[in-house]
């Protein structure tokens, strides 16, 4: 095992779901991700901060391989999920997205009813023998979703259709759906109003119940408001992890107080 630098080692009271070694990112020439190393806790939210630019995206997206689709991407290191190299040439990608699912910055519900965007998932990975086993998994995806009560009549109806705050609840239904370990966040909140964020921010402290939640925001409010650690990113680097409190009202790092206060960003 690597060490992490003090700075930013995070105590997870052996409660590790991941862990990050001496990971590097290329976009070709570009060094988006200089030497994270980082080990993040299951059933806890984690949040990713910093200013844009600063390689908590392209970070994220390392933990469930979303890199690969990137031609000019390259990855150096390891990241762990417990205590299995995901980058191992005998793990399947697909399999590990059902493991590590994904939400993104814009709401993108498939072109189907709201019942096959739930379904598609649990399908595709045979996770359901019968009809009555998918119905059942779609209500509970929806459940989880906190959505359910608002679409139990409208199932045959365009997922396209809804509000952009219904539209990325069914969206997180839709990836808890195929029952993952890991919810990944890209700013999930950045195109909704502050109504539909309010409902995702409590959807969030929920589901860290039944998952290690990771998000990216911009928001250093909704990061103080949802997440329990808080690791700060600045120009391709890991300068500071820690318990939210600590990041929020004491940081280490000069950096870090700097883009807290707003001096940088």
């Amino acid at each position: 095992m690597y060490d992490i630098p003090p700075s930013t080692r995070s105590v997870v009271n052996g409660n590790c779901k991941i862990s990050a070694r001496k990971v590097d990112v290329y976009y070709g020439d570009n060094h988006a991700i200089k030497n994270v190393s980082a080990d993040i806790a299951d059933k806890t939210v984690t949040a990713f901060i910093g200013p844009s630019g600063c390689g908590k995206s392209t970070f994220l997206r390392c933990i469930n391989r979303m890199n690969d689709t990137i031609d000019s991407a390259y990855m150096k290191g390891e990241i762990l999920l417990d205590g299995q190299n995901i980058y191992d040439s005998s793990i399947d990608p697909v399999q590990l997205r059902a493991r590590v699912g994904m939400v993104f910055q814009k709401p993108n519900p498939f072109p189907k009813s709201i019942y096959d965007n739930v379904a598609y998932g649990p399908k595709i990975h045979g996770m359901v023998r019968n009809k009555s086993e998918l119905d059942d998994l779609v209500e509970q995806a929806l459940r989880r979703g906190a959505i359910w009560d608002e679409l139990k009549d409208r199932l045959n109806e365009s997922g396209t259709g809804l509000s952009g705050g219904q539209q990325q609840r069914l969206c997180i239904a839709r990836a808890v759906a195929t029952e993952p370990e890991v919810l990944l966040m890209d700013e999930p909140c950045s195109a909704l109003d502050p109504i539909a964020t309010a409902q995702i921010e409590e959807l969030i402290d929920e589901l860290r119940q039944n998952y290690s939640v990771i998000i990216v925001t911009h928001s250093m409010q909704q990061a103080a408001r949802v997440s329990q650690k808080t690791a700060f990113f600045h120009l391709g680097s890991l300068v500071e992890y820690n318990d939210t409190v600590q990041i929020f009202t004491n940081p280490q790092d000069s950096r870090t107080e700097s883009y807290i206060t707003g001096r940088i960003g």
